[in-house]
């Protein structure tokens, strides 16, 4: 009785520990590459902004009186460089979005993408 016990015993740690293998995501969902090149405002950085952004910095929110929301309203802040320091949480910026995850590296590199084309309203 005791030999089926230990028998029991290791069986059920053996299925345990099989569950703890680790996959890398690479491994499990191959590589993930971001697409950053031809970025437009309307179809690519918008969105991100909207959805991460727009929440503190719109024009009716105004959260530490900066507003995102609207091209003319948006650049300053692009060619001071600011919106960029601000979300890639570089030194002597305020990193962005606040008390939430910083923004995907994809999102990022993206942004980073239109600024660097001249940051158009396209």
């Amino acid at each position: 009785m005791q030999g089926l016990k230990t028998t029991n015993i290791l069986f059920l740690m053996l299925i345990l520990l099989s569950g703890c293998y680790y996959d890398s995501e690479e491994e499990l969902y191959g590589t993930t590459e971001c697409d950053a090149v031809d970025m437009s405002l309307a179809n690519d950085i918008l969105p991100i902004l909207e959805n991460d952004c727009y929440t503190c910095h719109s024009v009716t929110a105004n959260f530490g009186n900066v507003t995102l929301e609207g091209y003319e309203k948006l650049l300053p802040y692009v060619n001071d460089g600011s919106l960029l320091g601000a979300i890639m949480h570089s030194g002597g910026y305020s990193p962005m979005p606040k008390g939430k995850a910083k923004l995907l590296d994809c999102e990022i590199e993206k942004i980073e993408s239109w600024i660097n084309s001249g940051a158009l309203n396209n």
